[in-house]
């Protein structure tokens, strides 16, 4: 009982206290100091909701979940296209992770691909979706989501990628960061692949198409 009751009173009190760390950033940090590969350190720094670059949300918004505001946690029209697209290519569905699934993994789970974390990930999500109002979790989102090696949240990707505050970051900018969440440990704003170029280009190809509440 303990364990089902453990998530809600997380929930719940994230809904009024800003977190000063989450589960990853610190299995990301033991993982560091085990293995040596990734970085100890842990770069994070709060920002209001109503003080991130709009542009950077629009564009996260684009990348990761552009139906945030009309599911209650699960996209099932996404799910649906993703296992029909890997059913016709003989392929493994491809993720269909909301910015709930992916907030809650980010806060209070580990990254992984175990049915166990699933499970508790769609739990957690419930729970989000009925206790916190959509723009508290698309604010934890954004200060908590992996953004690089030790780093999490627009504004710490700001000054950690480009030298500057989120509030200063440039349209393309913006788009990168937003183009680096589903393999943040792997591309570099910095000395980006062809195929991280692309995704860029794409994103900011998307954008002006899409109507962000």
């Amino acid at each position: 009982m303990a364990l089902l009751i453990l998530p809600i009173l997380q929930v719940g009190c994230v809904r009024f206290v800003d977190p000063p760390v989450t589960t990853l950033m610190l299995l990301r940090q033991a993982e560091g100091k085990l293995g040596g590969k990734h970085s100890t350190q842990r770069r994070a720094e709060w920002l209001d909701l109503r003080a991130m670059p709009a542009d950077f949300l629009k564009f996260a918004f684009v990348a990761e979940d552009q139906r945030f505001f009309l599911h209650h946690g699960f996209d099932w029209r996404q799910i649906g296209i993703s296992r029909h697209q890997a059913a016709r290519k003989g392929k493994t569905p491809r993720g269909a992770s909301t910015i709930t699934q992916q907030c809650a993994r980010s806060l209070f789970l580990w990254q992984g691909r175990s049915w166990v974390r699933k499970g508790i990930e769609a739990y957690y999500t419930v729970w989000m979706e009925l206790l916190l109002p959509k723009r508290r979790i698309l604010e934890l989102y954004a200060n908590v989501v992996e953004m690089g090696d030790g780093v999490y949240g627009v504004q710490a990707a700001a000054r950690h990628h480009y030298g500057v505050p989120a509030r200063e970051l440039t349209r393309e900018q913006c788009a990168t960061l937003a183009a680096l969440l589903p393999a943040p440990r792997q591309w570099d704003p910095r000395n980006p692949s062809a195929k991280f170029t692309a995704r860029v280009q794409k994103l900011l190809r998307m954008e002006s198409g899409v109507q962000f509440p």
